[in-house]
């Protein structure tokens, strides 16, 4: 049976906020912009709603009927790196002015996310803890894989941890060969899936 999935609205901002939280609690990215647990509590709350808020003016947001699980997407065209906002410094501002490391983030992965060619960004995907391994995550991707493959759109993201990236593999990305590596902090992983039938190489 398949998966229900439809795009999210505007009523769904505050589920679709405590879905990412309680996902990305302890996620090794989320760990390291707080590391302290109740500064965690506090505060990460408010960066997956920074992250939320993005996709729902910029981008979209896929959420599996029963709200067990959401995908945030932004479409990026070529030269997206062009723009004039500074979005590492808005969302530091917007979540934790004093915390230098919610805008690390965003430069880092900045400095290598591909720009020269239209893409699917994967910014965030989450699955309700007691729902994971049922195949949710996957039917999300898949379902925006169809688009990517009927338009001949690559998709992109960057792996958090190295069990993720091992699951983004099986489902077709391609690990670009070079880490962001957070100061003192974990790597994450960026991943390039080209559109199914496509043999076009991303130029680095």
């Amino acid at each position: 049976m398949g998966v229900a999935i439809r795009r999210a609205r505007e009523a769904d901002r505050a589920a679709v906020t405590r879905l990412l939280d309680e996902a990305f609690q302890n996620d090794p990215v989320s760990s390291w912009v707080f590391p302290g647990q109740e500064a965690r509590r506090a505060k990460h709350p408010l960066l997956m709603g920074a992250f939320l808020q993005v996709a729902l003016s910029e981008g979209y947001v896929d959420l599996t009927e029963d709200g067990s699980a959401a995908a945030l997407w932004l479409s990026v065209p070529a030269g997206a790196h062009e723009s004039e906002e500074d979005g590492p410094a808005l969302m530091r501002q917007a979540v934790d002015p004093e915390n230098e490391r919610v805008e690390l983030v965003g430069r880092h992965t900045e400095a290598v996310h591909p720009s020269d060619r239209a893409h699917e960004y994967l910014m965030l995907i989450a699955v309700a803890p007691d729902r994971q391994g049922e195949g949710l995550g996957t039917a999300l991707i898949q379902h925006v894989f169809e688009r990517c493959d009927r338009e001949g759109l690559p998709a992109y993201l960057e792996a958090s941890s190295a069990r993720s990236r091992g699951l983004y593999e099986r489902l077709g990305f391609a690990f670009l060969g070079r880490t962001v590596d957070l100061p003192e902090g974990p790597h994450m992983w960026p991943m390039w899936r080209e559109p199914r039938g496509s043999t076009a190489p991303l130029e680095p």
